[in-house]
């Protein structure tokens, strides 16, 4: 059958993939699964109770959780009857929290427990369009989710065909805020028909068989909400892991066929390979890192010639078989988004046998401009892949990437003046990214056209290059280039906690806390040798001269990072004011300008 709205998806699996376990959440440290059926008959009666709550089309319904079933369900619920659902990430302030449920004028929301309850009934006597608040977690004194189903549980399917009915493809999805640097957020709109024909068009890329998927992204961001759709197009089962702690076991339990990350999780879980091969003696210790070492040097489509693909074929029983069990001994394929992924990641994932499908895209284009395949000459280390079929690439005379096709939304709700600054009047939507298209058929991203600057001698360095490659050291976990208007290009770094502490107990370095180690000479000299190793890349201008290590790492919540987990480059320039005058300032700094 044709999928035209995202609900479609429900019949979809109804009529060609009914199965015990469409969805599954860890509830009590026990894995409970929904059948197909069980989450149509489920998303029907939430369709039922909202109309009867007098929620009608194009109506918004805010959602604040973490992933879980639920969570689908209430999505499909709404969508029927033509309502929008607004998701809100669970890490919110309240500022934000009352800005996006009055800017959307939100009637009902959705949320998963206590602590975010809490957060919306604070400012709630703020919001003049809320009525009412339901929550997930059975929580005292608080109206249940479950309220709904039951006022939902004798609706007429025939009433509610005729809602589904009433619902183009062109109709209004979701409404998704974007939090700005600056400013309020701002809210995206996208159509049944922007998310249809981006999983649709991204799923050709996925392998087959493909029976499970495990899913920890959050769905609040439209990149795994596109992907699990995605899962349902293709009749995968989608088991939601319990936290971004549990993956690790929740990989071991579920098994799955994939997974999308983030090239930040992919670095982690490299390290602590890489970390355990260096824990291991004599030959055992040898071959790991003869392995690794063919690894970092794997070209696709056999290129690297016979002799070497024999050599792979015994890393691959000795070593790799170890790395693909780590993660539950099934993987076909990782996707990965939301920044750049380091060539030299995907490179090794893929030697062993764990191949890692790099894609880009932003919220505004639902999110997928391009993705790399498995297929032959369907994949460049590197690159993002190729442009989805149906949607348009330019590179602007400045090097920025446009973008024009059915994935791009409608725009920004009630901000024309916002939409009209990235969408041209021919419909080219300008992405802020800059990069190239090689062989006029893999789009390379280079740098964020914003994040670029110029220094006081007027040349152009790019961060992210720079950051990328700085973290191929064991030692650096997180990187920020700076200098803009400065003579020089600098840099803030964030330690690999566990592997700096290992490198200051073989080298005899005594300290009591992370700032005394941070300050000690012999740690500095060390960074100061790595920096000098990442820097022999780059071009006089660009390399790094001065650097300062910080003492505790970036996070969500301390407000440095987004919910993606890149950097927010203007919050860790105001809290490093001091550190960053420092460099700039004086002459004590520990490198030569």
């Amino acid at each position: 059958m044709e999928i035209k709205r995202v609900f479609d998806l429900l019949e979809l699996n109804t009529n060609k993939f009914a199965k015990p376990d469409l969805l599954a959440g860890k509830y009590n440290g026990e894995w409970v699964k929904f059948s197909t059926q069980e989450v149509v008959d489920t998303a029907n009666k939430i369709s039922f109770g909202l109309l009867k709550l007098g929620i009608v089309k194009e109506d918004k319904i805010g959602l604040m959780s973490p992933n879980r079933p639920e969570w689908n369900l209430v999505d499909f619920g709404t969508q029927q009857i033509g309502a929008t659902l607004v998701p809100m990430y669970p890490t919110l302030s309240e500022q934000d929290i009352k800005f996006i449920i009055n800017d959307a004028e939100i009637k009902t929301v959705f949320v998963a427990n206590q602590e975010l309850y809490d957060k919306i009934a604070k400012v709630k006597s703020e919001i003049p369009s809320l009525q009412a608040i339901y929550s997930f977690d059975t929580i005292e004194g608080v109206k249940s989710w479950n309220e709904v189903i039951e006022l939902g549980k004798d609706g007429d399917l025939a009433i509610l065909a005729e809602h589904k009915a009433k619902v183009q493809p062109d109709d209004l999805l979701t409404l998704i805020y974007t939090s700005g640097t600056t400013g309020n957020p701002k809210g995206v709109m996208l159509t049944h028909n922007n998310l249809v024909t981006n999983f649709v068009n991204s799923s050709v890329f996925y392998p087959r068989p493909f029976d499970k998927a495990l899913s920890f992204l959050p769905m609040s961001h439209i990149f795994e909400r596109m992907v699990v759709y995605m899962y349902f197009y293709m009749g995968i089962s989608v088991y939601y892991a319990e936290s971004l702690e549990t993956i690790v076991a929740n990989l071991q339990e579920v098994k799955p066929d994939g997974f999308t990350t983030v090239p930040r999780l992919l670095e982690k879980v490299y390290d602590k390979i890489v970390a355990k091969g260096a824990e291991l003696t004599g030959i055992k210790k040898t071959l790991f890192f003869w392995a690794l070492n063919l690894g970092l040097r794997y070209e696709n489509d056999g290129k690297n010639g016979w002799w070497y693909e024999f050599q792979l074929k015994i890393a691959n029983k000795l070593i790799f078989t170890k790395w693909r069990e780590a993660l539950g001994g099934n993987i076909k394929a990782l996707v990965s988004g939301g920044a750049a992924l380091q060539p030299r990641l995907a490179r090794v994932f893929w030697a062993a046998g764990i191949p890692v499908l790099q894609g880009y895209g932003l919220t505004e284009s639902s999110p997928v401009i391009s993705v790399n395949g498995l297929g032959k000459d369907e994949n460049r280390f590197g690159s993002s892949g190729t442009v989805l079929t149906g949607v348009e690439v330019k590179i602007a005379e400045d090097g920025e990437i446009l973008a024009r096709g059915p994935n791009i939304m409608k725009g920004y709700y009630k901000r024309p003046d916002l939409t009209a600054e990235v969408i041209d009047k021919d419909g080219w939507f300008h992405t802020g990214d800059i990069g190239v298209l090689e062989d006029g058929k893999f789009l390379r991203i280079t740098d964020r056209k914003k994040e670029i600057f110029k220094t006081a001698g007027g040349k152009y360095v790019a961060p992210q290059i720079l950051e990328n490659k700085f973290k191929e050291s064991l030692i650096i976990e997180q990187i920020m280039v700076i200098g803009e208007n400065e003579r020089f290009p600098a840099a803030l770094i964030i330690p690999s906690f566990p592997n700096l502490k290992e490198w200051c107990t073989i080298h005899n370095i005594e300290y009591t806390t992370n700032q005394e180690m941070v300050k000690h000479p012999k740690v500095i000299d060390k960074f100061q040798r790595e920096i000098d190793k990442y820097n022999q890349d780059f071009g006089q201008w660009e390399k790094v001269k001065k650097f300062e290590v910080l003492p505790y790492e970036w996070s969500i919540d301390g407000g440095e990072m987004t919910p993606k987990m890149s950097l927010k480059r203007k919050v860790i320039m105001q809290k490093n004011q001091e550190l960053i005058e420092k460099i700039y300032r004086s002459n004590d700094s520990h490198a030569e300008a």
